[in-house]
């Protein structure tokens, strides 16, 4: 017995281990993500925009040395250096400083923009919801929304016997339509059986409506949103020009009955800027609410 435990023994002793035969394969490591850098991506973003920015002061410079009249972006520089050193100077009623014009046009944009969001919206879901009210309204819309904004104005101007509300009026004629399209087409993409479970359940029309088409179709209505307020601005530049009063659009027109070229540029500059803020602005909303995951 005891012979026999020493041939085990020696005999384990002389088996290899499986790992000695048998090489395990290398683990993988895993790939090292490169780092970036703060100022590297900075640079990477602000490059690209320097560029564009250069290539547009190149072009207006080349257009200012071969027109007379035309100010040159030193000149533009230094006349905004004064027309900013008191935005809300107050002259009279054709004599006010550009904060208080750009502060009229965005009170007329807030009172036609909600108005056109107050029908709108509610308009787009019943039209979504319904097929016979969009059987209905949909030839309406697609007749009316390709007219120019400006043909609404003379139809304010008869309606309201006043500028300001006309004003207001073509605004929200025109920004009405982008809110009315994407709302009902958000509410026709809803799954149905989303709609089959509220029936089964024997839900309101009211609590279908808060609780399921609100939710789903609130991305499509901020992107009608955002759409609307472009719309809104551009318009009411064109809008003021033809009634007058105070605002960025009058603004510009009574500055190139003075033949203040340089004015005019920079109210464009200022036009283009606040455009810009409000639709980023509304675009940070949009994302806010997206059901898309944000990277």
């Amino acid at each position: 017995m005891k012979n026999d435990a020493q041939v085990v023994v020696l005999n384990a002793e002389k088996t290899p281990a499986v790992a000695d035969v048998i090489p395990l394969p290398p683990v993988a490591s895993p790939p090292r993500r490169r780092r970036r850098w703060p100022l590297r991506a900075l640079l990477q973003r602000l490059i690209p925009c320097a560029c564009g920015l250069l290539l547009l002061l190149g072009i207006w410079q080349i257009a200012a040395l071969n027109s007379s009249g035309f100010p040159t972006p030193l000149q533009t520089w230094q006349a905004a250096l004064t027309v900013f050193a008191h935005p809300f100077y107050d002259g009279g009623p054709n004599d006010q400083g550009i904060g208080w014009n750009v502060l009229a046009s965005l009170t007329r944009v807030a009172a036609g923009f909600g108005l056109a969001a107050l029908v709108g919206i509610p308009a787009g879901f019943l039209i979504g919801r319904f097929r016979f009210l969009a059987d209905m309204f949909n030839p309406l819309i697609a007749l009316l929304r390709p007219v120019s904004p400006l043909a609404w104005l003379p139809i304010g101007l008869l309606l309201f016997q006043r500028a300001e509300p006309a004003s207001s009026w073509t605004i929200f004629i025109c920004s009405i339509w982008p809110m009315i399209i994407n709302t009902a087409e958000g509410v026709q993409r809803i799954p149905q059986d989303y709609l089959n479970v509220a029936r089964v359940l024997k839900l309101s029309e009211w609590t279908i409506m808060r609780k399921i088409l609100f939710p789903a179709v609130l991305p499509s209505v901020l992107t009608g949103v955002r759409l609307s307020i472009g719309i809104a601005w551009l318009v009411i530049v064109a809008a003021e020009m033809l009634t007058g009063g105070l605002g960025i659009g009058f603004w510009i027109w009574n500055e190139w009955n003075n033949l203040n070229v340089e004015n005019i540029l920079i109210a464009i500059f200022v036009i283009g800027v606040v455009g810009l803020l409000l639709e980023q602005g509304l675009m940070l909303l949009a994302r806010r609410f997206s059901w898309d995951k944000q990277e």
